[in-house]
């Protein structure tokens, strides 16, 4: 059976699954899987489906990619931001060039100086990023010690963690427990 892919940005979680397959369903397409950066059709869309779903998909902040380093940046970044935050990090049993290489068959080195052409930052600045937008969420919701994130997000310790915090914030991980309004990024701003 033939399928057509829809490459999708900015998609980050189950929610964004959810709008992406409301909108392509709503407008009758017939969707075989959605996941995190893209959509599998059965049949390829008409040109008036394709204009009404670009336009529907981009309201939501959710554009269509169709340039191929693109796509395969946005692969990178979906990678990241599931195993990030949707797995505990102290079970991958790899590291992310070793990780991102297998999931996505490319040399680690031709994916990373592409992401970095790309998105104008490296791929271990991307995936601290992410690190630390987690560490807010865990920190907000004030269940674990920092010990326990530390350990929950692969960390040697509480202290690489807090030093690391404190560089991309400029707040310790107490003072920012501390502050009213928890500075957290929507993780498709990041």
């Amino acid at each position: 059976m033939q399928t057509f892919e829809l490459h999708i940005k900015n998609m980050v979680c189950p929610r964004c699954i959810k709008v992406v397959r409301t909108i392509l369903e709503k407008e009758g397409l017939p969707v075989q899987d959605v996941q995190l950066g893209k959509a599998v059709l059965t049949a390829p869309p008409d040109a008036a489906q394709l204009q009404s779903i670009t336009a529907a998909l981009a309201q939501e902040g959710l554009p269509l990619v169709d340039d191929k380093k693109q796509q395969l940046v946005e692969a990178i970044k979906n990678i990241i931001v599931t195993t990030i935050h949707h797995t505990p990090l102290y079970e991958l049993q790899e590291n992310f060039s070793t990780l991102l290489s297998s999931r996505l068959y490319k040399d680690y080195h031709y994916l990373s100086s592409l992401f970095s052409e790309v998105e104008q930052l490296t791929i271990e600045q991307y995936i601290i990023q992410q690190k630390i937008e987690k560490v807010k969420e865990l920190l907000a919701y004030d269940e674990l010690n920092l010990n326990e994130i530390a350990f929950q997000l692969g960390y040697s310790s509480a202290a690489h963690l807090s030093a690391q915090f404190k560089k991309v914030t400029g707040y310790t991980p107490s003072r920012f427990k501390q502050l009213k309004e928890q500075q957290r990024r929507p993780l498709d701003a990041i």
